[in-house]
Parts: structure tokens; C-alpha cells; sequence
């Protein structure tokens, strides 16, 4: 399994803007981060610098959104919808983003659910409950 380290993914997302910013052809997973950067561009200006990403450090206490933590969780929803895993996720999004109106605001609220899922697993050191997940997304959808 790919595990890319804090650095790889900073780099990752600052390499898509540049090639986007630039017209430069993107692979796949870069064309799905690049709409997801061009949802955001309040992180413009970090993405626009890779170095200065690498080295930056977005802290709780600072009161900084992390960009890199927030555009990676957009590409993990979008990834698991693509695949439609956990079984049930892609229709419980689209549900969301029906009754939103809006899909990035969905996904905001789909990341709630997520950081909670993942919280709980490390708190009780099981593996993650995706039908958790999913069914704190169709309560969204549904409320």
C-alpha cells in the first residue's frame, strides 16, 4: 500500500497547482486535486510555494486550517465515492450534496464524519467502522 510521507503529499498538491497554473497536462489523481485547489483559493498562496509547504507548520493553536490535511480529505472522499467504498458511501454523498445543494459542502460535512471515524479507531485501537461513517453521513443527509 502507498504510504506517502507529510512531505510527499505537500509536494504533491504543490506540484498539481503549479502544472495547473502553468496548462501543463496532469495525471488523473492530479486533475481530481487540481478541482479540488481551485475549489480553495484560500490556499493559493501556500501551494504556491512547495519549499515553504514542506517547512510550514499548521497547529491547532496557531488557528490555521491545515491546507494540505483539508485538500487531502476532499481527494479521500472523492477517491472513496469513485470506488464506492465503504459500499454505500458514493450514495450517501450524493444524497448530502442533493440536499445541500452543493457538493464541496457536502464534503465538508462528509469530513466531519470522516475525522470522527478515524478518531474513534484511534481511540479504541479497532479498525475503522465505515459503517459508521456512513450512516453519520446519511443522518446529514437526512436531518
Amino acid at each position: 500500500m502507498f504510504q506517502p510521507s507529510q512531505h510527499d503529499v505537500r509536494r504533491f498538491f504543490c506540484e498539481t497547482w503549479r502544472k495547473q497554473r502553468a496548462g501543463l497536462p496532469l495525471t488523473p489523481m492530479e486533475a481530481m486535486a487540481a478541482d479540488w485547489v481551485a475549489e480553495h483559493p484560500e490556499y493559493h498562496a501556500d501551494l504556491a510555494d512547495a519549499d515553504a509547504a514542506v517547512a510550514a507548520s499548521y497547529s491547532v493553536e496557531d488557528g490555521r486550517t491545515n491546507p494540505f490535511l483539508h485538500l487531502s480529505m476532499h481527494l479521500s472522499i472523492a477517491e472513496q465515492c469513485g470506488i464506492d467504498q465503504p459500499t454505500g458511501i458514493r450514495q450517501a454523498v450524493a444524497l448530502l450534496a442533493t440536499r445541500r445543494n452543493a457538493l464541496h459542502e457536502a464534503h465538508h460535512e462528509v469530513m466531519e464524519c470522516l475525522g470522527e471515524m478515524i478518531w474513534a479507531s484511534q481511540r479504541s485501537g479497532l479498525p475503522p467502522d465505515g459503517q459508521a461513517y456512513i450512516d453519520a453521513v446519511r443522518r446529514r443527509a437526512t436531518s
